[in-house]
């Protein structure tokens, strides 16, 4: 008896496009334009700051992908400038400084760091020590009276976090003694003692205020003065 003939058996390679495509729309989960604005907006506010691409694909309650960000707005910056978000990369010294004068009109009084920092909708403070380089100077720049003082403890702190990151760790009174042995370009560290203006713990005032310049930059600062990666 001749057996009926069965039909040829499809590898995985032949797929029909048609059927493909429409199972992949139903798992496709859609958003609105609004929607991946919010999830940019929602990502800045637990973060505390503009995300970068990175920051934003490492946050655990972000449901998007950055490049479905991309597709619907064409560059990572874009999206973020229509969420409201400042990019943190790629403004002009101009932009940077009107935006501190802003500030300062919104503030009735000379930003500080910890202003700047605090504001989600502003590019960091390193981006300004690094554009003008010291966040005093930004300020200078942008018609602001600054006191040297304040310059010198600017100063202080960026000249901590880069020889914290050299350390991977908060430096102590005695690494920064070290230090400056070799670069006479640092303050001394009883210059850096008496520029923090508290009752008794100077030195330990100086790491924290170190430790907060290398969170504002992403870096992981441990309870025991130990600093990774980006969180």
């Amino acid at each position: 008896m001749t057996r009926p003939r069965r039909s040829p058996r499809r590898t995985p390679l032949q797929l029909d496009e048609a059927e493909l495509a429409a199972f992949r729309a139903g798992l496709r989960r859609r958003y609105s334009n609004e929607q991946i604005l919010e999830e940019l907006r929602t990502a800045a506010k637990r973060l505390g700051r503009s995300p970068t691409m990175r920051e934003f694909a490492r946050d655990p309650e972000t449901r998007l992908h950055p490049q479905t960000v991309i597709e619907h707005f064409g560059t990572w910056n874009a999206a973020k400038r229509a969420a409201g978000l400042v990019p943190r990369r790629f403004l002009t010294r101009e932009e940077l400084l009107s935006q501190l004068r802003d500030l300062g009109a919104q503030l009735g009084r000379v930003p500080k760091a910890n202003d700047v920092a605090s504001r989600r909708s502003l590019p960091s403070v390193s981006l300004y020590a690094h554009t003008f380089g010291s966040f005093s100077e930004a300020l200078r720049d942008a018609g602001f009276d600054v006191p040297r003082s304040e310059e010198r403890l600017e100063r202080a702190i960026a000249q901590g976090a880069q020889l914290a990151g050299k350390l991977g760790r908060l430096p102590k009174m005695a690494d920064w003694k070290r230090a400056r042995d070799t670069d006479r370009t640092l303050l001394s560290e009883w210059q850096v003692y008496r520029l923090i203006d508290v009752e008794r713990g100077a030195w330990t005032a100086f790491q924290f205020l170190v430790r907060k310049r290398l969170q504002e930059d992403g870096l992981d600062v441990r309870a025991d003065g130990s600093v990774g990666g980006e969180s």
